[in-house]
């Protein structure tokens, strides 16, 4: 199975508001940077994009390590939320969450849970601006998408 690397980012100017997402995809020495964005978004919305559009490129199974500064992402997947939204059925049916709301961004959720079954994918957490150069290219790439519109 193919390493691929993915650092991903999503940002948006008002929440909701004008959003942008981006991710660097590495395999072997290869760097490819995708980017696009959104008139009216929120924030998370932007940063599961961003690892959706991410993993649709990809031409066959991986195995996958993403890194992200959105706790959101990565805990869903770490901390089993995407699992418990499933066995409830809270991705399929209108069922609210403990807090009474319906699942947010359910359509990205299940697209993105999709293209996740066919990968091996590890999510890392990184600090947002910080020292890392990658998840700040994605930052700058996000925001670049958001003068765009």
């Amino acid at each position: 199975m193919d390493k691929v690397t993915i650092y991903t980012d999503g940002a948006c100017s008002g929440n909701p508001g004008p959003g942008g997402w981006a991710a660097v995809l590495i395999y072997k020495d290869v760097k490819k940077e995708i980017s696009g964005g959104k008139k009216e978004t929120t924030n998370n919305e932007m940063e599961i994009t961003a690892v959706l559009e991410a993993l649709k490129i990809l031409k066959k199974p991986c195995e996958v390590m993403i890194f992200s500064d959105s706790a959101y992402v990565v805990n869903t997947f770490n901390k089993g939320w995407i699992y418990k939204w499933i066995k409830n059925d809270w991705l399929r049916t209108n069922i609210k969450t403990k807090e009474k709301e319906p699942v947010k961004n359910k359509e990205l959720w299940e697209e993105l849970y999709s293209l996740y079954k066919k990968h091996k994918v590890t999510f890392n957490k990184v600090k947002g601006h910080s020292d890392v150069e990658l998840n700040n290219r994605c930052d700058e790439l996000a925001r670049a998408e958001i003068k765009k519109l």
